[in-house]
């Protein structure tokens, strides 16, 4: 019925229905004929589409093999020579890729049938298929399962035929159902018959002598042979361009009125430019690439070219590269081999540029001599192929003599300090910190018996006597005092003991930056154990008073909370007073003996997996060695937004917080 009814409306105009059925196409609503033949017709979609198409068709395009770092090209895969070269015996590669790609922006779909190998399976020739005669469905194959069909039918050569997918190559432009992509020129068939009827328009109004239509009126009647004859005598001397402005002599009272409209009042040329701007929204080009330079200025238009291979070109390279990937390689291959598209003959800029981009490479090591050359079409040299770093740059080690200058000298040293700390002042340092965590258990001990004394006297006394906290307090201040027990063992232990590890350290120190004199820090040594030794009485003394302060309830409740404080400290405290001792000791006792040497500065140096953002920050950090790293007061910043640490004193060196097991290293000038 449908058929019968598209016959009867044209009986009229046989020939209009039997195009429409021969050929599809439609009426737009300009009133012209648009079809994927007369489209091309229009110039602004020609050149969009021969834009993208040479493009595409003019990029190197190779099948590379991964290796496992990089790639290289699989020129011996039999795919290699029908991609870069030739896909046929009839085109050459570039020819198929600008027919597919053009057949995919008209039509939709551009597809291409592939011949294979029966036995191997490998491809061997790839021929375009004309999209006219080409019909793209969809069968049910089992549960759930689909696959394309594409029907082929060639009456002129009696080829009628059905392809499965293993046998196409099939590129789609923008599609809605995962199986045909829009056929541009249908979707934008009034566009283009707005921009056909314009031209037309043009045409015959040159024909007209660039003169609107007219009427020729006489006072009386004329017989119909009389008007004929006075058309054709008008048309005979003013149709034309050769015609035109030629003197007209009306005669018994016949006068000219015009009737159309001119060309200025019908924005006849903005019509025409508007319809450039609106075939480059279609195909989604910046307007200059298809020669609309209204709005292209000199700074503008090399971006606008870059934004072109991004936008517009890319997504067709991306569409043809997964269309070999999936169609063209064995599934068993794909994860060896893929399809690139060489695009850096677009993005090359002037010489200037280019030769800035070479250096810049040149100097950082990604690129050779021979690299650049290769890039600018030139043979490789002798001795091209190496590449070369900034001096500071130059890995540890490996260095060659000829490059040992301050710089590389200061590198290689710094290596090796933090190579020979590990097996000197690291294994130095894990050796005393038993002997100060023996030390400390001998002083918790001491000072366990001397509270369990303390408690059991004045907080749960036996039976008749008096509780007293007050009295507790007075004799809990004169245990930690400064010259109370506590303080007198803690300095009988630890003075001689750091005063030797000093001297360790300091040895080791010294041979670390080629120091050959005796670096003596006994008096330093005894300064720093008093300290210590004052700094941890006093903790101790304030976290029993915190005990007490914070216990509430009855005597015997502060004495409970008392015993299971200084029990901890039997239990936990040595094992942390010797990490932490080990990791000051040796890096303040390191400090002082540089400065005996002379060295001006030190670097802060992360060690281990635990360390924390705190020292990660300062991690690589270097200061004059009277500088502090972190001043009293000052806030580091965490991993944590808003998290920081705020320093209590000046930190010359680490450790920064409990915990912490970084270092300082000298730099070595």
């Amino acid at each position: 019925m449908g058929f019968l009814r598209s016959a009867l409306s044209g009986l009229a105009t046989p020939e209009k229905w039997v195009e429409d059925w021969m050929r599809g196409g439609s009426t737009n609503s300009a009133g012209i004929r648009v079809d994927q033949d007369t489209a091309l017709t229009y110039s602004p979609f020609f050149a969009g589409v021969r834009v993208l198409s040479e493009d595409l068709g003019g990029l190197p395009l190779f099948l590379y093999e991964r290796l496992k770092r990089g790639k290289q090209r699989a020129t011996s895969h039999p795919l290699y020579p029908l991609l870069h070269d030739q896909p046929n015996p009839m085109m050459s590669s570039v020819w198929l890729r600008e027919v597919l790609t053009s057949h995919a922006i008209t039509w939709g779909n551009g597809v291409a049938y592939v011949v294979s190998n029966q036995r191997t399976g490998a491809v061997e020739e790839i021929w375009p298929l004309r999209p006219d005669r080409l019909t793209i469905g969809v069968k049910r194959t089992g549960p759930g399962q689909f696959e394309r069909r594409y029907r082929y039918d060639d009456d002129v050569n009696g080829i009628h035929t059905v392809l499965l997918p293993h046998e196409v190559l099939h590129i789609s432009g923008l599609g809605f159902d995962g199986v045909c992509g829009y056929p541009v020129v249908e979707l934008a068939a009034n566009s283009i018959g707005l921009g056909l009827a314009t031209e037309h328009h043009g045409a015959k109004v040159f024909s007209n002598g660039a003169a609107p239509g007219g009427a020729l009126t006489h006072p009386g009647n004329l017989s119909p042979e009389a008007r004929r004859r006075m058309a054709d005598d008008w048309e005979n001397i003013h149709r034309g361009i050769d015609r035109a402005h030629r003197v007209a002599i009306l005669e018994e009272g016949v006068t000219f009125q015009q009737v159309g409209v001119p060309n200025d009042s019908a924005q006849f040329l903005e019509t025409r430019k508007l319809q450039v701007t609106e075939m480059a929204r279609w195909l989604r080009l910046p307007a200059h690439k298809i020669n609309d330079l209204d709005r292209a200025t000199f700074s503008n238009i090399e971006q606008q070219a870059l934004d072109y291979i991004q936008s517009a070109l890319n997504i067709w390279l991306v569409r043809w590269e997964q269309a070999i990937l999936t169609q063209l390689l064995l599934p068993s291959e794909r994860a060896r081999y893929f399809p690139e598209f060489l695009v850096d003959s677009l993005l090359r800029g002037d010489t200037l540029a280019r030769y800035q981009a070479y250096a810049i490479g040149r100097q950082w090591g990604w690129l050779s001599a021979n690299d650049v050359r290769d890039k600018e079409n030139l043979n490789p040299v002798a001795g091209g192929d190496d590449y070369l770093v900034p001096l500071n740059m130059v890995p540890a080690g490996r260095a060659a003599p000829a490059l040992e200058t301050v710089a590389a000298a200061r590198a290689a040293r710094t290596a090796r300090l933090l190579a020979g700390r590990t097996t000197v002042r690291e294994t130095t340092a894990e050796a005393w910190a038993r002997k100060i965590e023996e030390s400390d258990q001998e002083v918790a001990d001491l000072e366990a018996d001397k509270l369990g004394a303390l408690v059991k006297k004045h907080l749960a006394p036996e039976r008749g006597r008096g509780r007293s906290l007050a009295a507790f307090l007075a004799a809990l201040n004169l245990l930690y005092a400064g010259d109370g027990p506590v303080m007198e063992r803690l300095t009988e232990l630890w003075v001689p003991l750091m005063t030797a590890f000093a001297d360790d350290i300091a040895r080791a120190a010294a041979e670390e930056v080629g120091h050959e004199e005796t670096v003596d820090l006994s008096v330093w040594a005894q300064a720093y154990a008093l300290s210590h030794a004052q700094y941890q009485v006093s903790s101790s003394y304030g976290q029993i008073r915190a005990v007490v302060d914070k216990t509430e309830g009855a005597p015997e409740d502060i004495a409970r909370a008392v015993v299971e404080r200084f029990t901890k400290w039997q239990e936990e405290r040595p094992a942390q007073t010797a990490r932490w001792e080990s990791a000051q000791l040796p890096n303040a006792a390191a400090r002082e003996t540089w400065k005996e040497a002379g060295v001006r500065s030190v670097q802060w140096v992360a060690r281990g997996s635990k360390n924390c953002p705190y020292c990660q920050r300062l991690d690589g950090a270097v200061r004059e060695i009277e500088t502090p790293f972190v001043a009293k007061g000052d806030e580091v910043e965490g991993e944590a937004e808003g998290e920081t640490l705020t320093a209590k004193r000046d930190t010359f060196h680490p450790p920064v917080h409990p915990g912490c097991n970084c270092e300082v290293i000298p730099v070595v000038e």
